[in-house]
């Protein structure tokens, strides 16, 4: 690691849009200059980054007005690393260390050769996890804990035998979230398409369902089983459907809500319905990378890798992502 104790240099390689919508096309290769590190942030050099579906929603301007706060903007937030300096305040970590982080939405700044991180979503990362391992980490591994999480799951043992349906179960999230709910001691039964289905059953689902087949759009339990939760990956699939499946008190997380789902779990609060809704939005927070990180490096969790791409084809990852159907994470790698 000597090498990434240098000097960082004043200009680096990075790929940003300038304009709201494009996709892929719309990438452009810069060099622009190092960034620094402020009071309580650490400046990274990168060395791999992971897509999620957010990155090109922003880019397709879906998150508008409040996101992209500037442009151009260099997208991305889930990163892994070396710490290449620290700004006043920062204690906990020392030029070299290996790291993976959240870098804050607003500035993005992953696909890039360096980025500026805040230490407060930043952790050390032991030497058997890989920096594309823990770049998948933030986002999907952490949404799929914090729903897991808001349908009763514990990870001290302590938790009921809940019954739970994860939909899209290998994709990014899905591919986490069923990992997590078996370390939780919970019943699984997973959606996914017949290619994947050996996968998710691998990595500990108890049913799979193929969600091409009438049984698997219907998505009951093959024992029967009434739903405690759902993880709720995919679009397309709404409350009515779910309904009928759920135990008493059910509750649906949905990850990716649109304006139909945000009324329904309104009203669904309003009149104090058992069964609910519940749309899910990301609350990034040291502890949970913590605890992922520490998850995988113990072998308990694992970060299923799609495809790897070099910074210079980032624009083939993110068409990957764009089209969807990926098994797991698209990385990009920040050498070559």
């Amino acid at each position: 690691m000597a090498g990434a104790a240098a000097t960082p240099p004043a200009m680096m390689r990075a790929v940003q849009y300038d304009a709201c919508g494009g996709g892929a096309a719309g990438l452009k290769h810069v060099e622009v200059p190092v960034p620094s590190a402020k009071k309580n942030e650490v400046l990274l050099k990168l060395e791999a980054a992971t897509i999620n579906p957010v990155d090109w929603k922003i880019q397709k301007g879906m998150l508008r007005p409040l996101l992209p706060r500037r442009l151009p903007f260099i997208p991305v937030t889930d990163v892994a690393g070396v710490v290449a300096g620290v700004g006043p305040g920062v204690n906990d970590f020392a030029v070299g260390d290996q790291v993976v982080a959240m870098l804050n939405s607003m500035n993005g700044g992953g696909l890039a050769e360096y980025a500026v991180a805040a230490a407060n979503l930043t952790v050390k990362r032991p030497p058997n996890v890989s920096a594309a391992e823990g770049a998948g980490l933030p986002i999907a591994a952490g949404t799929a804990l914090q729903a897991l999480r808001s349908i009763g799951a514990k990870f001290a043992g302590t938790g009921e035998p809940l019954n739970v349906l994860v939909t899209a179960a290998s994709g990014g999230v899905g591919l986490y979230a069923v990992q997590l709910a078996k370390l939780a001691n919970l019943h699984v039964t997973a959606t996914c398409g017949a290619r994947n289905a050996e996968l998710v059953r691998g990595l500990g689902a108890d049913e799979v369902l193929d969600y091409r087949t009438p049984e698997g759009a219907a998505m009951r339990s093959p024992s029967g089983r009434r739903y405690d939760g759902v993880v709720h990956c995919t679009v397309g699939v709404g409350w009515p459907a779910f309904e009928p499946l759920m135990a008493p008190r059910g509750k649906v997380i949905d990850i990716t809500p649109n304006f139909s789902a945000m009324l329904t779990s309104a009203l669904h609060a309003v009149t104090l319905r058992r069964k609910r809704l519940v749309p899910l939005l990301l609350s990034p927070n040291k502890a949970d990378l913590e605890f992922l990180v520490g998850l995988v490096g113990e072998g308990k969790l694992r970060t299923v890798v799609d495809s790897r791409f070099p910074l210079g084809d980032a624009a083939k990852a993110w068409q990957k992502s764009i089209d969807g159907h990926a098994t797991g994470k698209i990385v990009v790698e920040m050498e070559g």
